[in-house]
């Protein structure tokens, strides 16, 4: 009697959790999948090691690609020694020097909206360059212009140097000419060639 109520009482049992209601499995939460972000496009700026995709330091086949091929006329005007062209995809007011095919220096001219890291263009005023950079620069007379013309030089790295005069191929700085106008008239940037005075001497 007893066997029967326990063999009952198992069978409704079972019955009962056949007949249940099932409870929804979910799906164990998988973490959240984080929105891309955009990537941030930094400003190109003018710096002792060049400028957006022009680096000193680069082929005269790697500045090709980057910003095209020089243009016919300087091409053909001794190019294994020295060379100096605004490159026809480049940016506006920008010229680029190559010695013996190496990018060495880059210089923004008049008309060039192309500023340095410290926000200093074609056009700011000598005196207040003079102050931003203080003893970190180096003011030297102009060669060819009474004062305020001049140049304000400030390295980033001198390299091996016995002398005032840097030659060291690994230095990077920037050198601002000063016009007779007391403005900046040019901005170099790159290795030892920003102390050139003219072109490519």
């Amino acid at each position: 009697m007893i066997r029967n109520a326990v063999l009952t009482s198992v069978a409704l049992l079972a019955l009962a959790a056949c007949n249940a209601p099932e409870v929804a499995q979910t799906p164990e939460s998988e973490p959240p999948v984080p929105a891309p972000v955009a990537p941030t496009a930094a400003a190109d700026v003018l710096t002792p090691q060049g400028y957006g995709p022009l680096r000193i330091g680069m082929s005269q086949a790697e500045v090709d690609a980057a910003v095209g091929p020089a243009p016919a006329n300087v091409a053909d005007a001794e190019p294994s020694e020295c060379r100096q062209y605004q490159p026809p995809r480049g940016p506006k007011g920008v010229l680029v020097m190559l010695e013996k095919g190496v990018l060495t220096r880059l210089t923004a001219i008049r008309g060039s909206d192309v500023k340095t890291e410290d926000g200093i263009g074609v056009g700011f005023d000598g005196e207040q360059l003079k102050a931003r950079y203080g003893s970190a620069a180096e003011v030297t007379p102009h060669k060819y212009q009474d004062a305020p013309a001049g140049y304000v030089t400030t390295w980033l790295s001198r390299g091996s140097t016995s002398s005032g005069y840097v030659t060291d191929p690994a230095a990077r700085g920037l050198n601002f000419e000063i016009g007779q106008d007391g403005k900046v008239a040019f901005i170099h940037a790159g290795g030892p060639s920003i102390q050139y005075v003219e072109g490519c001497s």
